[in-house]
């Protein structure tokens, strides 16, 4: 017994090839848009590319420009299909690849699902990865005359001021690295040398932050040097004062940014992914009722469209059978080549 029988005349198959034609040009859209969502996350992700591991980062938005592509092409040609359909000499041509293009089509609709679950998962590991990268590039902040590592200041410093952000979990990472480079140090200085000599790596450490981490709606004048002795500013005090410098840490920024834009672009993706099976729902009922014509000489007659021939658990045995007689006869032709190896 088929699953969702509807009956056809040839008004309803025309009105229904006409209504998943239009649908599919609406797919074809939905793939642009999949393309052109993949493309502005990868240029996103590459502005950041020196804080993050390229090959984890831009999996993503690489298969969002592969599936949007894809989709493009399968929704043009399911058009084209439908818009054939509407002259029964045309859509002989199209009966024999049919029913494995509705197959690449379900398995393509199970593919898109799956990019959009990838895109609410991917959010754990970037937490890892903005964590590592925000991490080494806060150590090579001054590198500024080392090849390869002479644009992490600039990085670095356009991310604080653009996501109003400082450190990886706060500003007090900064007091815990040396981001000040030796060439801009007098090693002469006592105080320097005090600093030196009191750390056990032999770094300049202090209780300051680089300028991009100020807070430029502070009414009072950015202090970012000294930033906890109490006495190297007037009427201040780091305990209760409310600090003029980006309190939020840049990952956690970053996540959000980036985690609202991949959560944004899922719930795109399962809308498109439902646009796609109501698409491949509507071909495979013109492909049914066009297939069931009661008398295939007289295109008037009436006719029956369905989701599936039989029911669901018929469907998968069937299925399920087929494999087998597959790998059986797999297994047939290996012992075949076997048996002619030995007698040879």
């Amino acid at each position: 017994m088929a699953l969702m029988v509807v009956k056809f005349d040839l008004k309803k198959r025309v009105k229904l090839a006409q209504t998943v034609w239009f649908m599919y040009w609406f797919a074809v859209m939905a793939g642009v848009l999949l393309f052109s969502m993949g493309l502005f996350f990868k240029i996103e992700l590459r502005k950041r590319s020196e804080l993050m591991d390229n090959n984890e980062s831009h999996f993503l938005p690489n298969l969002l420009i592969l599936m949007g592509l894809i989709a493009c092409v399968v929704n043009a040609f399911g058009g084209k299909i439908c818009y054939d359909s509407l002259d029964p000499t045309k859509f002989i041509k199209w009966k024999p690849i049919l029913k494995s293009f509705l197959v690449f089509c379900v398995v393509f609709n199970v593919l898109l699902l799956f990019v959009a679950l990838l895109c609410f998962v991917m959010r754990i590991p970037l937490q890892f990865t903005l964590a590592e990268g925000l991490k080494n590039g806060m150590k090579f902040y001054k590198d500024t005359d080392t090849p390869g590592r002479c644009y992490m200041k600039r990085t670095l410093d356009l991310m604080q001021i653009e996501f109003r952000c400082c450190g990886n979990d706060n500003y007090r990472d900064w007091f815990e690295i040396q981001w000040i480079s030796n060439r801009y140090l007098d090693f002469s200085a006592k105080s320097v040398k005090d600093r030196i000599g009191s750390n056990v790596d032999g770094q300049y450490l202090m209780d300051g932050v680089p300028f991009s981490c100020c807070n430029p709606s502070s009414p009072r004048p950015c202090i970012q040097n000294k930033m906890t002795n109490n006495s190297a500013h007037y009427s201040y005090d780091h305990y209760t004062e409310e600090l003029n410098v980006w309190k939020r840490g840049c990952r956690d920024a970053l996540l959000s940014y980036y985690g609202g834009m991949m959560n944004t672009i899922g719930a795109l993706v399962i809308l498109i992914t439902m646009l796609e099976v109501a698409v491949t729902a509507g071909l495979q009922y013109v492909h049914s009722s066009l297939s069931s014509l009661a008398n295939p000489e007289d295109p008037e007659s009436e006719s029956e469209g369905w989701i599936l021939e039989k029911t669901v658990k018929e469907t998968f045995t069937d299925i399920m059978a087929k494999m087998k007689a597959v790998g059986k006869g797999t297994k047939v032709e290996e012992g075949g080549e076997a048996e002619v190896a030995t007698v040879s």
